[in-house]
């Protein structure tokens, strides 16, 4: 497939042409496909979880309806658990390489299509061809694990333990001492009771410390993705404010409302360098308007100064703030 010069008709393969409602229609039929891939692939990382939640209940139910039914059943169900995990953590990394792709087309394409430039980022196509030639799992099978183990399996593996422990405690009649508790983790007089605890701390300690170590870099790779910590924090500001400073203020505030849809207010101004007027414009704007804002005002103005600073509320026509239905 060769680029066309024709710029109503960008592509060419074997004598058809795909013009801009072609692109469009192409666009929105591989939107339609990765969005069923990765539902597909959603729904299969439900129905791991599904398994392990059921088992974990079968499991708890049948250890304790009997007193001397063994206590191993959860270290059998802890370690079927693990299994389920680890693939829950593989499908996970085939769900967000699908998730990757929608967002991609989502905020590199639709979201450009109803705010200002209305073109897709310099490095939107690349990126997109890439994951498509050339598919990537966004994250690592460690940051999977981590990530799966935080959501769901945290909350499994501590209540099978302290149900292990509880097994132990009061089976089959209640441990007069810490030192019997123990001893009665041993597995059938072949596995000693120091080597299992050993190792059932060690498996549930370090999938603590793998949740927690692959937590900053997992949210670091998948940005569009909110941030869950202890305390609320405020979302970055998406309203700025731009002042500009220009001496042709009545070409750049009409170019920049019939281009932005924005209101423009003027302001009179001094250089105080040059003792010449000026004019000073004030336009509230989005962050998608960025860049667009600059690329007129330096189009009519080369000269003109701009500052943009980030405002933390802005109300009026053009920025109604969503307000919940009653």
């Amino acid at each position: 497939m060769t680029q066309s010069p024709h710029d109503d008709q960008p592509w060419q393969y074997r004598g058809y042409t795909l013009g801009d409602s072609s692109f469009a229609t192409a666009i929105i039929h591989l939107y339609r496909a990765e969005i069923t891939r990765a539902n597909t692939w959603r729904t299969r990382l439900d129905t791991t979880t599904n398994w392990a939640v059921g088992t974990t209940g079968a499991a708890l139910t049948f250890a304790f309806s009997s007193p001397q039914n063994p206590h191993f059943v959860l270290l059998l169900t802890f370690i079927l658990m693990l299994v389920f995990l680890n693939i829950e953590a593989r499908r996970y990394r085939h769900y967000t390489l699908w998730h990757h792709r929608v967002r991609l087309i989502e905020t590199g394409f639709f979201a450009r299509t109803v705010a200002p430039p209305y073109h897709p980022p310099a490095d939107w196509g690349t990126a997109l061809h890439d994951t498509l030639t050339t598919p990537v799992f966004p994250i690592s099978r460690a940051e999977a694990i981590g990530h799966r183990y935080r959501r769901n399996y945290v909350w499994m593996s501590t209540l099978l333990i302290i149900s292990w422990l509880l097994k132990l405690s009061y089976h089959p009649v209640p441990a007069q001492s810490f030192r019997e508790l123990c001893s009665r983790a041993a597995i059938a007089d072949v596995i000693p009771a120091s080597w299992v605890i050993a190792v059932v701390a060690a498996i549930y300690v370090g999938l603590l410390v793998l949740a927690i170590v692959t937590a900053r870099s997992y949210y670091r790779k998948m940005p569009y993705r909110r941030k869950r910590f202890w305390w609320p924090q405020a979302n970055p500001p998406t309203q700025y404010l731009a002042a500009i400073i220009t001496g042709q203020g009545e070409e750049v505030a009409d170019l920049l409302m019939r281009e932005l849809g924005r209101g423009v207010t003027a302001l009179e101004g001094t250089g105080m360098y040059t003792k010449s007027a000026r004019m000073v414009l004030l336009c509230a704007i989005t962050q998608e308007q960025r860049p667009l804002l600059e690329k007129l005002v330096l189009a009519v103005d080369p000269q003109a100064f701009v500052i943009i600073e980030e405002a933390t509320q802005v109300h009026g026509r053009g920025f109604t703030q969503f307000v919940p239905p009653p």
